[in-house]
């Protein structure tokens, strides 16, 4: 953590000197004791970034047709999604730790810069090696964009408000990705897909002005330094991670895209790489990292790994068919880039509409089973009306059949993550919210990737099933390598591929259907538990501005001594207590410092733990 974010809110001095600073004004504000306006400036700010950080999730989902016919690789196209999504999973657990070491302005302006370098290159590529590069280099930043936003979130509001910011929170960034497809092909089709990403940057600018304007408050922490802060990051970890899914996504190209035979090193190399690198991964994550990514207790218990399952499932299922539902329009319905996007804005809107309905109901209710039984079939549901459609489809199937996807994934995910939290000890919260995301991650990537792969795979045989002339193969590889190209063929050329299409893009809805109904299997022997409850919340200073305390209390001096915490005047609590529940995703990084050992938890077991923590650490293994 940054000096500036170190210092106390208050310092603790005599009575009288610490009401006279009170009154003053004389300490830099915490983040519950900021102005309104402040607040609202600094979230601002964050949701300018997170409704971008989104678009650009499912922006390409349009734009690859035009792109790939640009640049005459259409077979190429799935690594423009895949490229973000992969820097998004592997990278992102790192902003937890960076928020401490260069304070919550720092950490988030870190990502914003990069998603802006990022989105920039896009728009000044001159090939598809660069694109690919540049969707990259956006994509480190796009995931640290949400996390330091969640934790910043987390800073300013209490427990009691949390939900309800975080619920407009999470409709920015379903906004974002729900309407990432119809704003990409609508300006596509009228100023070229390049100003679709420079046409940000204005935006990305705002951003940064504001948290650079409003975001100065300074939050508690203990007395840490750097290097100890930075040696908890599971670099590691990350790095083969990385190079696992980056070789298994070049295994899928090389086979299934451009066609290589098992037997050839390009197919060979990569998937026997993609192998290696995992078993490394699983290695350092079980017996080297200090601060795994993947908790490697949470692996032995069964509410946290059904929950990573359906999350893979469930992520690769939405994945799946937003990548590919814009092509079905555009190649088998022959629209425009802005009409195959806009089929995509009931799948945004009905996303919004699920993760405020979740959190209402179990903050109602208490109850998460119930909403997922329910709900967690309409997905299922929605993929099998994709699978039934047909050119001579009635426009309703063709513009709300997607409706119950959008709805049902946002309530199975939030309903997922409450499941998660419910059942773990308050010290392993932050631990298996990372632990549930990183399988949500993975499916995103896999969901583009294997999507794409049986795709190709699929176009390329029925393909050659229907076009039988001398010069076959030019033609093929021409359709296969440009989606645009389908409205321009000759009629009988353009049946076959019109068909072809069909038929390639019907196989990868069944593997969506597939999927959700896969995961809603898993799902099934999770049980409900009371979300009443959890611990009390220590007051905040922001509660009533009115009574200053001297210090700590007296119980938890030799707690504190210990830990080597910088003592943190309190003040009574404004409102009496009163007992929540978990309406919506509630972090715990963000005003509870992550370097804590009982709130930041550990995802190392303690018989792993050098003898030196044991002794303070509160594991998450050992409470379970």
């Amino acid at each position: 953590m940054s000096d500036e974010e170190r210092e106390p809110l208050l310092q603790a001095r005599d009575g009288e000197d610490s009401e006279q600073q009170v009154d003053n004004k004389q300490y830099k504000q915490g983040p519950l004791e900021i102005s309104r306006a402040t607040r609202y400036g600094i979230l601002a700010g964050i949701w300018a970034a997170t409704f971008l950080s989104s678009l650009n999730t499912t922006l390409v989902a349009t734009l690859l047709p035009g792109i790939s016919s640009e640049f005459q690789k259409s077979h190429q196209a799935s690594w423009l999604g895949t490229a973000y999504l992969l820097a998004t999973c592997t990278f992102t657990p790192l902003y937890g730790r960076l928020c401490n070491v260069m304070g919550r302005r720092g950490a988030n302006q870190t990502a914003v810069i990069f998603a802006a370098l990022g989105t920039a290159a896009c728009g000044f590529s001159q090939n598809m090696e660069m694109l690919i590069a540049a969707r990259f280099l956006g994509g480190l930043g796009g995931g640290g964009i949400m996390t330091t936003a969640t934790i910043i979130t987390s800073d300013m509001y209490s427990l009691r408000e949390r939900g309800l910011t975080q619920g407009v929170a999470a409709v920015f960034n379903s906004l974002g990705m729900g309407l990432g497809g119809p704003v990409g092909g609508y300006i596509s089709d009228r100023l070229g897909w390049r100003w679709a990403f420079l046409l940000q940057l204005p935006l990305f600018l705002l951003s940064l002005m504001l948290t650079a304007i409003n975001l100065r408050y300074v939050t508690p922490g203990k007395s840490k330094s750097t290097k100890e802060v930075l040696k908890r990051i599971d670099y590691t970890g990350s790095f083969t991670l990385l190079l696992a899914v980056l070789s298994f996504l070049i295994f899928l190209t090389t086979r299934f895209s451009e066609e290589y035979p098992w037997t050839s090193a390009a197919v060979l190399v990569p998937l026997t790489c993609s192998g290696v690198f995992a078993v490394t991964f699983v290695y350092v994550e079980l017996f080297v990292a200090p601060e795994p990514v993947l908790a490697p207790f949470l692996l032995t218990q069964k509410i946290p790994v059904l929950v990573g399952i359906s999350n893979f499932l469930v992520a690769t299922c939405n994945f799946s068919v937003m990548y590919n539902f814009p092509t079905w329009s555009q190649t088998v319905m022959l629209t425009s880039a802005s009409e195959a996007g806009a089929h995509l804005i009931p799948n945004g809107v009905s996303i919004s509409c699920g993760s405020l309905f979740a959190g209402w109901m179990m903050h109602r209710t208490g109850k998460y089973r119930r909403l997922n039984l329910i709900f967690g079939l309409f997905p299922f549901a929605a993929a099998i009306l994709l699978c039934l459609m047909r050119e001579d489809s009635p426009p309703a199937q063709l513009w709300l059949s997607i409706l119950p996807l959008g709805f049902g994934n946002a309530v199975v995910l939030q309903t997922m993550l409450i499941a998660l939290l419910a059942h773990l000890p308050e010290s392993a919260i932050a631990v298996g919210t990372g632990f549930g995301q990183l399988f949500r991650g993975i499916g995103q990537v896999g969901g583009v990737a294997i999507s794409a792969a049986l795709f190709q795979s699929v176009l390329n045989t029925e393909l050659h099933k229907r076009i039988h002339r001398e010069d076959a193969e030019e033609w093929i590889t021409r359709i296969r390598h440009s989606a645009t190209l389908v409205a321009h063929l000759p009629p009988d050329l353009q049946r076959a591929a019109r068909d072809s299409y069909a038929i390639s893009l019907r196989a990868v809805f069944i593997m969506a259907a597939c999927s959700t109904f896969l995961a809603y299997l898993a799902r099934l022997p999770i049980p409900d538990k009371s979300l009443d409850a959890g611990p009390e919340r220590a007051p905040s200073v922001h509660e009533n501005p009115l009574e200053v305390t001297e210090g700590p209390a007296e119980d938890d001096a030799e707690e504190r001594e210990h830990e080597d915490a910088v003592p943190i005047p309190v003040r009574p609590q404004l409102y009496p207590k009163r007992r929540r529940r978990l309406s919506m995703y509630e972090s715990t990084d963000g005003g509870q410092d992550l370097e804590h050992e009982e709130i930041g938890g550990s995802a190392r077991p303690v018989s792993f733990m050098p003898s030196s923590r044991r002794s303070v650490s509160i594991s998450g293994s050992a409470q379970a």
